[in-house]
Parts: structure tokens; sequence; C-alpha cells
């Protein structure tokens, strides 16, 4: 079932990787790993919060109210960071 104030739109489960740290920042969120150390500079802006991925969610579970041009955007950000290592799937 999707969290309040996220539409769910698939199924499969994603975390942050427990090697994983992310805050805020003011062009949007920096995705820091401390296995490498690996940083990733993503300018979100105010579309994800900063805890967006600190709890197991939906592989296309994206916050309400984004564009459908922002839902591409995101679910390519999502993928990079599966790719990446910074995200796992549950």
């Amino acid at each position: 079932m999707a969290s309040a104030g996220f539409t769910k739109m698939g199924a499969a489960g994603i975390t942050l990787h427990p090697a994983c740290r992310v805050r805020r920042e003011g062009f949007g969120l920096l995705f820091y790993d401390i296995r490498g150390p690996r940083l990733l500079f993503a300018e979100t802006g105010d579309l994800l919060p900063v805890d967006f991925f600190g709890t197991v969610r939906g592989r296309n579970e994206l916050p309400e109210g984004v564009s459908d041009r922002e839902q591409v955007v995101l679910g390519k950000f999502v993928t990079q960071l599966l790719h990446k290592g910074f995200l796992r799937e549950q």
C-alpha cells in the first residue's frame, strides 16, 4: 500500500543502501557512499524529501502532485541510484 502523500506506481521495493547517506543541500540532495567514498549531487530541488528513501518504497512510488515530466525524470533518477548502488532492491 502507498504511503500517505505518495502515489504508488510499481511493485519492486527499494530503499537507501545501509552504507549510504543523503542530505539536503541548496540544489537538492547529496548522496554519499561510505564504501567509496562516492558522492552524487542530485538537482532535485524540493521534489523529494531527504528521508524519501529511508523506508522501503515501490520502485516507481513518487511524491503526489509531480507532473508527468517530473515523473519521467524522477524515474530515471531512481534507476541511476540503483545502478550506482545508492539504493537497493528489497
